[in-house]
């Protein structure tokens, strides 16, 4: 039997999203993922997270707040020179605003707002991702600086891509690169994570991701839903 080179790719990728070289099933790595990472019903738990954090920039640590309130709304905001900027993302519209070279906030588009619907999501991409309309895929083992990784990569039904990078050994995430639009031009954000912490309700959290350092983490604390509508 003869195969074109588009069915020989198309045969790979459909056994690629099924089975991994040493037998684990996709579903086998995100079990273990989970399970690494408290299970998945302690993060089911969580509806609100407030991370108090510091970023660097050419040596100074600016103060970032993240706060997600679960499926409804995403709010960073950075503070520097006494002037606090700060982004938002709702279930159905969102706002930008930079006191530097902005005089109000700023709607952002709505094909963006689609786009950044995940960030609306505390649990991730990987926990009941099939009842979120989500495909995933595994794409081999890769090295990320030193560390084999389980590459798999996440669509959505909004058409925004990202790929997965998990430890084969201790199944934590160590990298996700998501597929964005910038200026109407695709582009690639990675993000990096690392010192997995033990939090008191029972998941393990990255305390770091590239140059973001969090120093505290409150979960399921009371929300003022007004933080989401554009302020000066």
């Amino acid at each position: 039997m003869r195969y074109t080179a588009v069915a020989l790719l198309l045969i790979t990728t459909l056994l690629a999203g099924a089975t991994t070289a040493n037998g684990q099933t996709v579903d086998e790595i995100i079990q273990k993922h989970l399970t690494a990472i408290g299970g998945a019903d302690n993060w089911k738990k969580i509806n609100s997270i407030k991370k108090t954090c510091v970023r660097m920039a050419r040596g100074t640590e600016i103060p970032v707040t993240i706060t997600i309130l679960q499926g409804k709304g995403y709010r960073t905001e950075s503070t520097f020179s006494g002037m606090t900027s700060y982004s938002i993302i709702t279930d159905k519209e969102g706002w930008s605003y930079n006191p530097r070279n902005q005089q109000k906030p700023e709607a952002i588009p709505a094909e963006t707002v689609k786009l950044a619907q995940d960030r609306l999501d505390i649990q991730g991409a990987l926990i009941d991702y099939k009842a979120k309309g989500y495909k995933v895929f595994y794409y081999g083992t890769d090295d990320v600086e030193g560390t084999e990784c389980h590459k798999l990569k996440v669509i959505m039904p909004s058409g925004k891509e990202e790929t997965i990078y998990i430890d084969a050994s201790n199944y934590y995430l160590v990298r996700i690169v998501d597929k964005i639009k910038a200026n109407g031009k695709e582009q690639l954000q990675t993000t990096t994570y690392g010192d997995y912490q033990q939090l008191p309700e029972g998941i393990i959290y990255p305390m770091s991701n590239d140059n973001l350092t969090i120093k505290k983490v409150e979960i399921n604390g009371v929300i003022d839903n007004k933080i989401f509508k554009p302020q000066i």
